[in-house]
């Protein structure tokens, strides 16, 4: 049995939303940090497969010319068919048959990078084993919650805390119990 994990690492503002409206993350880039990238190289040196939804491809596309994850196998879950596209495999597959095999074939850990209702459908099938939030001193008023309404009530146990500058980032362990909850359709 594999000893990857899925973890998803993600930054939010104070008031609990990771995007814009329009699904915009602009505001994250003018935050005082630690002065180097807030441990993301150490965090994402650990990752074997990356997983986001299609609105979150999307807008990783508009951030840099050169997608970020080309060096890792990259899995966008769609509800529909997409043409194919450089550097990821689009797919249909549910999240419960999807994340157990890459954990068990990654050569590292499976990084959900988002959006919410990706977040929503492995908290929901308890495929989640850590989070790490980074929270961003800024409110944005409204935008895309990290947790959705319908999320369903989970439990976590803090593992660890950091400073970075203005941002707090604290890693969680979920803590799965119980039965399997049916989540939205992903």
């Amino acid at each position: 049995m594999s000893d990857n994990k899925t973890i998803l690492y993600i930054a939010m503002s104070l008031d609990g939303y990771i995007a814009r409206l329009d699904g915009s993350v602009d505001w994250l880039f003018d935050v005082e940090g630690d002065g180097g990238d807030n441990g993301y190289t150490a965090f994402y040196e650990t990752i074997g497969s990356v997983v986001m939804g299609r609105y979150t491809y999307e807008e990783v596309l508009t951030l840099s010319e050169d997608f970020p994850y080309a060096d890792r196998p990259t899995y966008v879950l769609s509800r529909s068919e997409q043409p194919p596209a450089p550097n990821v495999q689009f797919t249909t597959e549910e999240v419960d048959t999807l994340i157990p095999q890459l954990k068990q074939t990654s050569d590292g850990d499976v990084w959900i990078v988002g959006g919410g209702i990706l977040v929503q459908a492995v908290l929901a099938k308890k495929l989640l084993d850590e989070i790490e939030v980074a929270i961003i001193p800024k409110i944005l008023g409204e935008g895309i919650p990290l947790f959705p309404t319908g999320t369903v009530p989970s439990h976590f146990k803090m593992v660890r805390t950091q400073t970075l500058g203005q941002i707090i980032s604290i890693r969680y362990e979920v803590q799965n119990s119980g039965t399997v909850n049916t989540p939205p359709n992903v």
